[in-house]
């Protein structure tokens, strides 16, 4: 990975990037939770009222309702790095759960319940959410899904367009270490990651194509909104976009994770990544972009087999066991999250390649349940239970 991954820049573009102001690399994290009744271990119907008013009460501007009922979304303020990010965002996973737990819910930080059917949910009666569901139809109907976002500070236009083509490449690489969705509708999917599979039926999904400058992006979006096929750019569900509501690039492909220091660890590598691909940038190198189809074939790859599969190395022209590229890609980051004071947490990657990620410990708690002699729905159930203790940091 780490190999032939360069190409030189033009001088114009070298200059221009040398008078640039650094960017801030500020940090926040957005995750969104399903809300799951402990006594069934289903999806709630409809979230308490009076649960949200509270959360409301207590986290201001910090919560927010989603598209379904039965989700509910936290963001942590903006932070200096991702260290301070995950110390708020365990905060506020404490706090959504002893909240919930009052009305005898819980939050689960995974991408997909274990066997919830999509067809008892129900749109949040916003009229934001009422007229997705409207567009989307039956594929919308079928978003039984949660993510984790990543807003990272890259206050130049330009720049932001430039560091979005890069770290395409490198989104496979986060997704692998983020998986927590193997289940849908009480079927192991075989997948590390079926969200995504549920996710790419949606217009404006998937990785994002190259753009030359901001000037073609904001053209691409301006002739969606000319034409009355999008409000806004927070319209485009991409992977990883420029943030409409802030100057951020955005990362969303990644599952919620289970495990707060593994949401912590993401985070971290990706704001590291944003950092190295700029400080290349500005020693008039870019890392090397390959054809859209490559990058989907790893990112299908890492939703497919997660950190125990291989993904390509298109430097060396061969697919590579994740754990090594793990190894290579903390080698190459270590001068950018040393210089961003979160080292720790960049390399706490290798851990979840030793353990596995959410999905593979849900697939693991089924298994072993079902052997004990659990019927399905059974073993089901102890799944929830199991993403329960977890989300909460219990187990």
């Amino acid at each position: 990975m780490a190999r032939g991954g360069l190409n030189g820049h033009d001088f114009d573009a070298t200059m221009r990037i040398m008078a640039l102001k650094d960017p801030s690399f500020s940090i926040g994290i957005e995750e969104e939770y399903l809300l799951v009744d402990r006594t069934s271990r289903d999806l709630v119907g409809d979230m308490p009222q009076a649960l949200f008013e509270a959360a409301q009460e207590a986290l201001q501007e910090r919560v927010a309702r989603e598209f379904l009922k039965s989700q509910i979304e936290v963001g942590t303020s903006v932070h200096r790095t991702p260290r301070e990010a995950g110390r708020e965002l365990a905060s506020l996973r404490a706090e959504m759960a002893r909240l919930a737990g009052e009305h005898g819910l819980a939050p689960i930080a995974a991408s997909t319940h274990p066997f919830a059917r999509w067809s008892a949910q129900e749109p949040t009666e916003r009229d934001r959410y009422q007229a997705i569901a409207r567009d989307l139809a039956g594929v919308g109907r079928r978003l039984v899904i949660c993510g984790m976002h990543v807003h990272v500070g890259v206050e130049d236009d330009e720049l932001r367009i430039d560091l979005m083509n890069q770290v395409r490449y490198f989104l496979p690489h986060l997704l692998m270490l983020s998986t927590s969705s193997p289940f849908a509708e009480g079927e192991d999917t075989g997948l590390k990651c079926y969200r995504l599979a549920a996710y790419q039926e949606l217009p404006r999904t998937g990785l994002p194509g190259r753009f030359e400058s901001w000037e073609e992006y904001r053209h691409t979006v301006d002739l969606l909104v000319r034409n009355n096929i999008i409000e806004d750019a927070s319209k485009l569900w991409w992977d990883v976009r420029p943030s409409s509501r802030f100057p951020t690039l955005e990362m969303r492909v990644t599952d919620v994770c289970t495990r707060l220091e593994d949401a912590t660890c993401v985070a971290a590598m990706y704001v590291a990544i944003l950092r190295m691909l700029y400080r290349i940038r500005r020693n008039n190198q870019t890392w090397r972009t390959y054809p859209l189809f490559l990058l989907s074939e790893n990112r299908w790859r890492a939703q497919r087999y997660g950190v125990a599969g291989t993904l390509f190395d298109f430097g060396k022209g061969e697919l590579v066991p994740f754990r090594d590229l793990v190894d290579e890609l903390i080698v190459l980051l270590r001068e950018d999250a040393e210089a961003l004071g979160c080292l720790p947490e960049v390399e706490h990657a290798r851990t979840i390649v030793a353990r596995g990620t959410s999905a593979d410990r849900q697939v693991a708690c089924f298994e072993q349940r079902l052997a004990r002699g659990a019927s399905r729905a059974e073993a089901l159930s102890a799944v929830v239970d199991h993403l329960i203790a977890e989300t909460s940091g219990q187990a």
